[in-house]
């Protein structure tokens, strides 16, 4: 790569992670992800520090409610495991003097002694308690966390499914998704391991702490004298390792992002010969991935080596200091090993604790983007009395609709126009005049700004959302297949359709001789989106889906833009079968399609200029008759 290439991907990415780092400093604006606003690079992952801690802190734990009795057990488990761990620790002191009595160093009666046998069995038993105990409160806390990520995804999956189409228009895919596996995944180690050892690190620490009050005072105030010196170290280090840890993560969202977009994308990459452009710009993204992580991973690779030294520090010169207080001042053996083995304890879970912390922050801020998407406004719920009929006849009426998606930016203005049950509606115009928008509406994707929009007389906001959705079947221009077999696809519209039906469906819509050619038919699997299926054939089982809806209202955006000319006449002659006894709206920009229409409705800068049907149309000499004969090209 050279330098030119290197320095315009340079600046290319630095001002995304500049707009990305811009948007987080506001906090109203990052908690509103449904508001239009895109993640940056790197957002794919739960980093830096929380921006509420105690909040995000109080609704992890609400998912465990149902487990309190479970997590009192295991609190009491590490109490015992804790104490048990110290209580061992203790017993070497009388063990060790027993052992000076009996070698003649001290006399009976001048300290705390116990026989080797019997301090090596209650040690014995001491310890395998702590084992027990540990081994228990880890698989109840195993049990717990899972429960309460079980709960969390579930929650989360049936959120995204109720959130309003504008959210998935303004947030990137690949951010949704990471929320799903990298920030849950940071949760789920929180509540497995940290929690757990946090608290078994306090219980040990005060413990620890207690103990080395009553073997020794002066050595303890040495001991806690030198702790602040081990504090601000760990902090040092681990200031700048969040700080480098925070631009890795940012470095591995991007570089995951392009590789995602490259891959889906390798169509385009070589048509255009960008197989060189994207190496460059990969070697660039990987090579900054690289550069982040060596001081990520060198600052946290080196916490724990700095604070172990400098408790070997501490630990020498409590050894040395207690070695004086046993000589001149009758300090006995054992407990000076008993106090120096305390001593290293003590600084355990200090270190332990500041090993956490950068776990911690990144399964909180996890946290809070989960609970972003949690907190989205979902769409408005239906109102206390909506209408559910038996039955829609499919009558079609718009009233002065005025809409923008952005405040302040009109797209449609005050449309109106109707679609008798039966008719055929089509809409045409340059592209960007509101076609679209329009079908948006009708659905309820989007809720209008002024007008009204009314199906049989009644307003669609006063239907029930999911009863206006059933009824309305859409054949989209861009095409979406599921994973499973092309009679799973072609049901899909209808899930309680049988087999018959579905054939039926795919004879209407010319699919059901290009199925039986498959290897295994209608119980052919389809590859990711139906890769194994040709851009036209994917469209025909979108149209068989469709088809094999009973629902009155049907919405043809493009859907015939991907095939050819010969399979759209086949489409035709079924598409008036399907049509007949339904209400059609039609987007299209391939005009000969909708000669047969009962009216079209040209749109430009989202205002009606003419209606009629072709005859009338082509008469009047307007923009309609300009795109049909070719002599003014679709902008």
């Amino acid at each position: 790569m050279n330098e030119a290439t290197f320095a315009r991907l340079d600046e290319k990415y630095r001002k995304r992670r500049e707009a990305y780092i811009k948007s987080m400093e506001d906090p109203a604006k990052a908690a509103q992800m449904g508001e239009g606003r895109r993640r940056g690079p790197g957002s794919g992952v739960g980093m830096g520090k929380p921006k509420n801690a105690g909040k995000s802190i109080r609704r992890l734990f609400g998912y465990m409610k149902k487990d309190i009795p479970l997590i009192v057990i295991v609190g009491i488990l590490v109490l015992v495991s804790s104490f048990a761990s110290l209580a061992g620790s203790y017993v070497l002191r009388p063990v060790i003097n027993g052992l000076m009595v009996s070698m003649g160093i001290y006399k009976k009666g001048e300290v705390q002694a116990l026989s080797l046998f019997v301090g090596i069995e209650l040690m014995a038993a001491i310890f395998l308690t702590s084992v027990l105990a540990q081994y228990i409160y880890q698989r109840i806390m195993l049990g717990v966390s899972q429960r309460a990520l079980l709960k969390l995804r579930n929650e989360l999956f049936e959120k995204i499914s109720k959130l309003p189409l504008k959210f998935y228009d303004s947030n990137d895919t690949g951010d949704i998704m990471s929320r799903f596996t990298n920030d849950v995944d940071s949760i789920g180690n929180m509540l497995n391991n940290t929690i757990v050892s946090i608290i078994s690190g306090v219980i040990s620490l005060v413990g620890t702490i207690s103990l080395m009050l009553y073997t020794n005072i002066w050595l303890t105030l040495v001991t806690v004298f030198f702790s602040p010196v081990i504090i601000l170290a760990a902090k040092a280090v681990g200031t700048r390792s969040r700080k480098y840890y925070k631009q890795q993560q940012a470095a591995l969202g991007s570089l995951n992002g392009y590789v995602e977009e490259t891959i889906s994308g390798q169509k385009i990459v070589k048509v255009f010969n960008h197989e060189e452009a994207t190496i460059d710009e990969f070697d660039y993204l990987n090579t900054d991935l690289r550069n982040k992580q060596l001081f990520a991973q060198f600052f946290g690779g080196i916490m724990w080596p700095v604070t172990g030294n400098l408790s070997q520090v501490s630990y020498a010169l409590t050894a040395t200091i207690g070695g004086i207080l046993c000589v001149l001042r009758g300090f006995d053996v054992g407990g000076l090993t008993t106090f120096v083995n305390y001593s290293r304890q003590f600084s355990r879970p200090i270190n332990e604790l500041s090993m956490q912390v950068n776990e911690i922050f990144s399964a909180l801020a996890g946290a809070e983007r989960v609970f972003d998407v949690m907190d989205t406004n979902p769409e408005a719920p239906d109102k206390e009395n909506a209408a559910e009929p038996d039955k829609l006849r499919g009558e079609v009426v718009l009233e002065n609709v005025t809409f923008g998606y952005v405040e302040g930016q009109t797209v449609l203005k005050n449309v109106s126009f109707y679609a008798k049950p039966g008719q055929k509606i089509a809409l045409v115009g340059s592209t960007g005049a509101g076609k679209t928008t329009i079908t948006n509406l009708i659905t309820r994707f989007y809720d209008i700004d002024s007008g009204s929009i009314k199906i049989d007389g009644v307003d669609i906001r006063d239907y029930k959302r999911d009863f206006l959705r059933r009824n309305i079947a859409m054949v989209l221009q861009d095409t979406h297949l599921f994973s499973g077999t092309v009679k799973e696809n072609i049901r899909y519209g209808r899930l309680d359709a049988t087999d018959e039906e579905v054939i039926e469906a795919a004879k209407l819509a010319s699919a059901h001789s290009f199925i039986m050619r498959l290897e295994n038919g209608y119980d052919t699997v389809l590859e990711g989106d139906g890769a194994n299926l040709s851009q036209g054939q994917r469209q025909l089982l979108n149209i068989a889906r469709a088809a094999i809806s009973k629902a009155p209202i049907l919405i043809l955006d493009e859907a015939t833009s991907s095939v050819d000319t010969r399979t759209e006449r086949h489409i035709e002659h079924g598409m008036d079968r399907l049509m007949k006894e339904r209400t059609t709206i039609v987007i299209a920009h391939r005009l000969s399609t909708v000669r047969n229409a009962n009216a079209i409705i040209v749109l430009e800068h989202g205002e009606i200029i003419e209606r009629g049907d072709h005859d009338e149309l082509l008469d009047m000499k307007g923009r309609y008759y300009e795109l049909y004969t070719g002599k003014s090209e679709l902008e």
